[in-house]
């Protein structure tokens, strides 16, 4: 007699074939670590803070308020004096670029904060047992940061059209406008955030950002050219990032002479080394 043929083995539904991808099963996905995990965290946060935005408007009506003062009163005022050179244009076209970056700074420079804030509430320990790379936890903030300083930048720019302000309206040079509004804001915010890892509590970050906040904008070109400047003050502008903001900015919007690639490389350079400071201090915050 022939030998019966032997029996196919059963598959059983639970027996993984690569073919039908039914490792994966067994298998788990590979998990995003490291510095893969940046662009989704930078991502999340700029998502929470437009969705704040969203929830509660408030926050952006009253922040509203100081940037059209400063080109309703100041800018008027000085336009009709006209005692400030500015080159040839109004002297509240000259300010408007100031302004939006002034606004995007006192945004940015009380974000600690909020950090402080989450390291209170238990938060800050959560996140700081994931995978997650400190500088990314801070890349990300500080980029959400840049998020509601953009939406501000906004609301100036509108409020200055309605003024009379002359602007540019090429979609590429508000990119860049964009990126410049971004860029100076992830500074500002390290900065705090910064400060924060430093003095620890949320009284002393706010004396000390009321303290720092008007030096670095009086210390600027936003309201004078750096020219008319004493040379210990042109000195200081000269290492004050905003500076470099508000150059792009004008040079961008209003189309006067800037020096956008000295510009960016320094607001890269500055928001770089800011979420590096912010980070190395990230540890000693959460103790």
């Amino acid at each position: 007699m022939s030998e019966a043929p032997a029996a196919r083995p059963t598959e059983s539904a639970d027996t993984p074939t690569g073919a039908d991808g039914l490792d994966l099963l067994l298998v788990p996905p590979r998990s995003r670590t490291g510095w893969r995990v940046l662009p989704a965290r930078v991502v999340a946060m700029c998502v929470v803070e437009v969705q704040k935005l969203r929830h509660d408007r408030t926050e952006l009506y009253t922040r509203a308020v100081q940037p059209a003062l400063w080109l309703l009163v100041f800018g008027e005022t000085f336009t009709r004096i006209n005692a400030i050179p500015t080159g040839g244009i109004p002297y509240i076209d000259y300010l408007a670029p100031g302004i939006i970056a002034q606004s995007a700074m006192f945004i940015a420079i009380f974000y600690g904060i909020m950090i402080i804030w989450e390291r209170d509430a238990g938060i800050l320990t959560k996140l700081l047992v994931t995978p997650t790379p400190r500088a990314a936890l801070i890349a990300g903030k500080a980029f959400a940061a840049g998020v509601k300083a953009l939406i501000q930048a906004v609301v100036v720019i509108v409020i200055a059209a309605l003024l009379g302000v002359a602007m540019t309206g090429n979609p590429l040079r508000l990119i860049g406008v964009a990126v410049a509004v971004v860029l100076g804001s992830a500074f500002f915010s390290c900065l705090s955030m910064t400060i924060a890892g430093i003095v620890l509590t949320r009284d002393r970050l706010m004396g000390i950002g009321q303290a720092i906040t008007m030096p670095l904008f009086f210390a600027s070109n936003a309201l004078y050219p750096v020219a008319v400047m004493p040379g210990w003050l042109q000195t200081v502008s000269k290492v004050n990032p905003l500076s470099y903001q508000i150059d792009a900015l004008r040079g961008l919007l209003l189309g006067t002479h800037a020096h956008l690639a000295l510009d960016y490389a320094v607001l890269v350079v500055s928001a770089a080394l800011g979420i590096a400071a912010a980070a190395s201090l990230l540890g000693r915050l959460a103790r």
